[in-house]
């Protein structure tokens, strides 16, 4: 059996990130399970808002091209999602958008079709970003990604890491791994 390999990531380009910070904790828990993570960066990956009339003109941005490829490589995904006013952010929003567009020879959702993902979130309010992942849940299982049912919203996020990034709270930082470790088990059973 092949080690699943997941692709981990927060839907924020901001340098202190509570979700850049809960994300590496999932990862832990996924690596600890055995799973081949790779933790990226979305602010690594620049690239314009997605405009049709752009994509005619000039293309997939080579951006776009090397993180869909990094897409299309693993089998589970792994999303820290901050809330911006109730919903899904402009730059989780924007890379789902990019990635999803076809190549030629490619089918339609060929990134997302089958990919396997577990979601969290953390935000300094008291719902910890919960409403904006009722939304991405949508989005991702309307274009084909399973998500799994557990998820994780931390409230009060800018008092809840310590200094080591870990959680504050025993039982959050066990549940933030446990979802890693789970995702790793769901796609060792479709192996």
């Amino acid at each position: 059996m092949s080690q699943p390999k997941i692709l981990a990531f927060a839907g924020s380009a901001r340098r202190d990130s509570f979700n850049k910070k809960l994300i590496q904790i999932a990862v832990k828990g996924a690596r600890d399970a055995g799973a081949e993570v790779t933790l990226l960066d979305l602010a690594d990956f620049p690239m314009p808002l997605y405009d049709g009339d752009l994509e005619a003109e000039h293309g997939i941005p080579e951006n776009v091209k090397a993180l869909k490829e990094l897409f299309l490589a693993h089998q589970g995904l792994l999303l820290s999602c901050p809330e911006y006013n109730s919903s899904i952010t402009p730059l989780l929003k924007n890379t789902i958008d990019w990635v999803s567009r076809p190549v030629e020879g490619e089918g339609p959702l060929a990134a997302y079709q089958g990919k396997v993902c577990s979601i969290m979130s953390a935000s300094p309010g008291a719902l910890g970003g919960l409403r904006g992942l009722v939304h991405v849940r949508a989005i991702l299982q309307n274009i084909g990604v399973i998500v799994l049912p557990k998820q994780m919203a931390i409230s009060q996020a800018n008092n809840a890491f310590a200094d080591d990034g870990s959680l504050k709270d025993s039982r959050q930082q066990e549940t933030i791994e446990g979802l890693g470790k789970t995702l790793c088990g769901f796609l060792g059973k479709l192996q």
